[in-house]
């Protein structure tokens, strides 16, 4: 699976955190779950971060995988 790419993230004054992918919103996050966010986000592949957390990581040959006789 490629690694994913496009995501960027901001803090605003309200202490939300709003996730985009490309120019559109993906994920809005507030209070406790930004924080947590945001201490994830510094540790690790911020890409891979914020595409977990807004639930677009799978996809693509997810169904191509399942299928295949090696996964019956």
């Amino acid at each position: 699976m490629p690694r994913p790419h496009g995501f960027t993230y901001a803090r605003r004054p309200d202490g939300s955190v709003t996730i985009t992918h490309g120019e559109r919103a993906a994920s809005t996050l507030r209070g406790e779950r930004a924080e947590r966010f945001l201490a994830e986000v510094e540790g690790d592949d911020p890409q891979l971060v914020m595409a977990r957390w807004t639930g677009n990581y799978k996809r693509g040959n997810e169904r191509t995988a399942r299928n295949h006789p090696r996964n019956r």
